[in-house]
């Protein structure tokens, strides 16, 4: 029997016929995707992105020939898909008009935030896009455990934590019919965050008062500033630091007399080449700290620990392993570390 059974195996192969991988989607497939059901009949053949975090984990999965056209950049695409990027339509460097989506008649919109694609969604909402046959797939990262209906960056009820990012990962990949690149791409990730957790150990934060400003509207007015539950708060609880905010808000806008009652030991900033509000320059914010008679008292000013980090390491995106090795590095060369 063994012997029939090899020489079929043996037949089929030389008749050109392959056994299926075990990796490859069966379609129609339904996923629940950040509380609602939807249904590919097939691999999307055309996707908008929205979000620079989402076009990056798509250029990830190798997945460029599919983008009709991006939005909401921060700074400058991952260099090894600078060219692949650079032969994608932009349709804004902020949020896109709903009819520059539509007009790419794309099966698919990925995006980063809800607040982009949702319920109050600034795009264009997911039933808008439904009623015109096009799936919309969000980052379970700006869904699952937190709550965007506030209008602002919403609220995160438990920790931001990397199995997010694999998790949209793995979604998409099984999406797209590319399972084996997903996998592959989420060992080499997993492998790059365990390889920056050990690259600090003995090196911790010592509990150590770190802020996250991000931005603000006014350079003198409140700043955002990360929350308790952010990918920045991810990147504290890694390296053994404490957050100077406890509120559950992703990025709360909090005044420098609460954040100077806490003197922080680093002040983290954000980096960009986005100019949408006042304090996006980094340069801006150094200027603000040294010169503003609230902030110019603070250990962290005085001292110049400022760690400047790439805005994309603060969201919750595949760069989030980056900014644990950028703050490790800066607390190390500050002579902070245990």
């Amino acid at each position: 029997m063994r012997q029939i059974l090899a020489t079929m195996t043996f037949a089929f192969g030389l008749a050109g016929f392959a056994a299926p991988s075990l990796a490859a989607t069966r379609y129609p497939l339904t996923i629940t995707n950040c509380g609602q059901q939807v249904t590919f009949e097939k691999a999307p053949s055309k996707v908008v992105s929205i979000g620079q975090g989402m076009t990056e984990v798509l250029f990830s999965l190798g997945l460029a020939d599919k983008i009709a056209g991006t939005a909401v950049w921060v700074g400058p695409v991952l260099p090894q898909y600078a060219e692949a990027n650079s032969k994608i339509k932009r349709l804004a460097d902020n949020d896109p008009s709903f009819e520059s989506v539509v007009g790419q008649e794309p099966d698919l919109v990925t995006a980063e935030f809800e607040w982009h694609v949702g319920a109050q969604g600034s795009v264009g909402k997911r039933e808008q896009f439904k009623d015109l046959g096009i799936n919309t797939y969000l980052a379970p990262a700006d869904c699952v455990a937190k709550v965007n209906t506030d209008g602002g960056d919403g609220v995160r009820k438990e920790l931001f934590t990397m199995d997010l990012i694999y998790r949209e990962i793995a979604e998409l990949s099984e999406i797209f019919d590319v399972k084996e690149r997903g996998d592959a791409l989420i060992s080499k990730l997993k492998k790059r965050e365990s390889d920056a957790v050990a690259s600090i150990s003995g090196a911790s934060g010592k509990n150590l008062p770190v802020v996250f400003w991000f931005s603000s509207k006014e350079v003198n007015g409140d700043a955002f500033i990360a929350g308790k539950n952010s990918a920045p708060a991810y990147i504290l609880k890694t390296i053994g630091a404490k957050n100077v905010v406890t509120t559950e808000e992703e990025w709360p806008l909090v005044g420098w007399e609460t954040i100077a009652q806490a003197n922080p030991a680093v002040i983290v900033l954000a980096t960009m080449d986005r100019r949408r509000y006042a304090a996006d320059d980094p340069k801006v914010k150094v200027d603000f700290l040294e010169n503003d008679p609230v902030t110019k008292e603070l250990d962290a000013v005085k001292n110049k620990h400022f760690v400047m980090m790439d805005a994309q390491s603060m969201n919750p995106t595949i760069r989030t392993i980056d900014g644990i090795e950028t703050l490790a590095n800066g607390i190390k060369s500050f002579g902070l570390a245990q």
